[in-house]
């Protein structure tokens, strides 16, 4: 996989899905060659979600919730309940890898197309908490900040669970 954050041109769209692609490319990388057993493993003791398997998951429908559900209006069909808020991050410790980060490569590859097709002004169909609408720009630039700061969960997590750094 070649990561990149320099885009092939210099207009806002494409430095924003450059910079999102950039982040969610190298969340895959964080998780080459990492075990079945490692990718599961919760080390800090603090943060029992916490996992591999976990964070990837999270990302994956973190995107969906924006962008399916925020964004277009869709039906909220995600993993999480009132019960369970953080469902997502705890089903992925019975699910391979491999799956999980097929899905979210699905789901990255459709909501790419979703960012070119849209103008970045258009408001998202269901409001925040505060009643405002936020554009598709400033979801896309959440992402980037949601994405990169779980580079780092990932970037912890992988140094303790089998020495891997640089990544």
């Amino acid at each position: 996989m070649t990561r990149t954050d320099s885009p092939p041109a210099w207009d806002e769209r494409t430095q924003l899905a450059t910079f999102l692609d950039y982040v969610r490319d190298t969340a895959r990388a964080k998780c080459e060659g990492v075990s079945p057993e490692d990718a599961r493993r919760a080390p800090l003791p603090g943060s029992p979600l916490m996992t591999i398997a976990g964070l990837i998951n999270h990302l994956s429908w973190v995107e969906y919730a924006w962008f399916e559900v925020d964004f277009l209006g869709g039906e909220d069909e995600g993993p999480w309940t009132d019960e369970d808020p953080d469902r997502e991050m705890r089903i992925a410790v019975d699910m391979p890898l491999a799956d999980v980060l097929a899905q979210y490569e699905a789901r990255t590859t459709r909501y790419r197309e979703l960012v070119a097709s849209h103008d970045l002004d258009t408001p998202a169909k269901r409001p925040r908490s505060d009643g405002r609408y936020p554009d598709l720009r400033w979801i896309v630039l959440h992402l980037i900040e949601e994405t990169a700061r779980h580079n780092g969960h990932l970037d912890m997590i992988r140094e303790i669970v089998d020495g891997t750094t640089g990544v």
